[in-house]
Order: structure tokens, then C-alpha cells, then sequence
């Protein structure tokens, strides 16, 4: 059995413990946690997925994520991705969730931000390389077909939801939006 998930219903209630690429197969949702990484000067992380990659190899994302582990609040999953994969350590602040229809199958997403300040140590199996960019930018790398299409989506409701007043913008001269994470990966909130 690969890696297991918590298979969830419409309401983004745990039906289930299920295998991922069973979830997948069979078009059962089940919940991913991602983090929008942004410095101190506003700017977005965007990072090229490594070609050897056996979902979407090469495509730009703005996002970092993965499925949350068994048990595991988007919270925490949000957490501990950024660690794997950009070897940051801080809290991203949830921000949002809404239904994906994914590309390659459904699942619930979870969107969570961080002001990052220290030094970035990806993880090469997870990001083939990085820029920071500003929104302008951003918005015309999301309609690129090389990104990620899921990661349109969730750019969409990002913005529309900072439009409506749901999402603050980050602030880093007040200590940014659900901590910054300084030197060493530690957070400094």
C-alpha cells in the first residue's frame, strides 16, 4: 500500500482512510495542503517542478503542497511541506479552502501563506529551481501552459478573496501574514 490519505466527502468530512493513488483512480477527494511563500517585499515564490516528476515534470507553481498525512489539519500538513520541500520551518496561516476539480482528480485544497526572510534550501527532488516575482508578473506566468493548471485555479480564488477583504495582504514591516520565517528556518513571530 503507497501513501494513505483521509478520503473525504462533499463537505470536507473524513469518509475514509484510503491509498492516494486509489483516491486518484478513482476520483475520490481527499485534502491537500499548499503555501503561497512571499518576502518581505511582496513578492511571490514561483519554482519549476524538476522534469522526472510523475505529475505535471517541468510545469511552473506558485504553490508548494502535498496531501495531508492521516490525521494531520491542513495546518499542520502546510507546515510540514514547506519544510520538505523549501526546508523552511514557520506557520503558514491558513487563508482559504475550496473543492478542486484537479486536474488528475479531485481533492479539497487547503491555502495557507508565509513571509519568508531566511534562506530558501530546496529540496531538488521537489523544485528544479525558484524565482521571486511580483503579482503582475504572477498573473501572466498562471495563464502560461506551462503551469500548473490546478494552481490557475487556486491563484484565481487567492485573489479574489484578498479583493473581497477575506484575505489581508501580507505585511511584512507588521510581521507579515501567519509569521515570518527568519534565519535558520525558524519562525521570528
Amino acid at each position: 500500500m503507497g501513501e494513505l490519505v483521509e478520503r473525504v466527502g462533499d463537505d470536507d468530512e473524513v469518509i475514509g482512510i484510503v491509498d492516494r493513488g486509489e483516491a486518484i483512480r478513482r476520483g475520490w477527494p481527499h485534502r491537500v495542503a499548499t503555501v503561497v511563500c512571499r518576502d518581505p517585499a511582496g513578492r511571490y515564490l514561483v519554482h519549476r517542478r524538476p522534469d522526472g516528476m510523475s505529475r505535471f515534470p517541468g510545469h511552473l507553481n506558485w504553490l508548494l503542497g502535498g496531501a495531508t498525512e492521516v490525521g494531520e489539519s491542513y495546518e499542520e500538513a502546510a507546515a510540514r511541506e514547506l519544510w520538505e520541500e523549501l526546508g523552511v520551518r514557520g506557520c503558514p496561516r491558513f487563508l482559504l479552502k475550496f473543492r478542486c476539480a484537479g486536474a488528475i482528480s479531485p481533492y479539497w485544497l487547503g491555502l495557507h501563506e508565509l513571509v519568508v526572510t531566511g534562506p530558501l534550501r530546496p529540496d531538488p527532488a521537489e523544485i528544479a529551481s525558484y524565482r521571486w516575482v511580483g503579482e503582475a508578473e504572477l498573473a501572466g506566468l498562471v495563464r502560461d501552459p506551462a503551469f500548473v493548471p490546478d494552481a490557475r485555479e487556486a491563484f484565481a480564488r487567492y485573489r479574489a478573496s484578498r479583493a473581497d477583504g477575506r484575505c489581508p495582504r501580507a505585511r511584512a514591516e507588521h510581521g507579515g501574514i501567519g509569521g515570518v520565517a527568519g534565519p535558520e528556518g525558524r519562525s521570528v513571530t
